[in-house]
């Protein structure tokens, strides 16, 4: 029954976040996700001198040398939303206005899962 259903996103664990520190070193939390990155950073942006969150290429998305993180999570939200909001032109034979290519309405579901048989 879930074929049809792809999440929307998905993550490998490749997202780190690095916290430097004057005294301790450089420390690297791998995170699942962006939030748990954020997260990872708000805990202990007061504990340590900087800290970065680094994507699965080893770029540093964030560091909170130059940018607060709550700035930065309200930005990355805006933009992972802008995103979501451009999706793929689907025509509904159905009228749906909920109906888009890569989420179709339950009648959209039914003729294709009825297409296959």
């Amino acid at each position: 029954m879930t074929d049809g259903l792809r999440p929307t996103e998905s993550y490998d664990g490749r997202i780190t976040v690095a916290l430097l520190d004057d005294s301790d070193g450089r420390t690297e939390i791998p995170c699942s996700s962006y939030t748990d990155a954020i997260e990872v950073v708000k805990e202990h942006r007061y504990d340590v001198t900087a800290a970065k969150i680094i994507d699965r290429d080893d770029d540093v998305v964030f560091t909170s040398a130059e940018m607060d993180i709550d700035v930065w999570e309200s930005i990355w939200k805006h933009e992972k939303q802008s995103m979501s909001a451009t999706v793929e032109a689907y025509n509904c034979p159905y009228d749906s206005i909920s109906c888009f290519a890569d989420d179709r309405c339950v009648q959209c579901q039914m003729d294709e899962i009825q297409s296959r048989w």
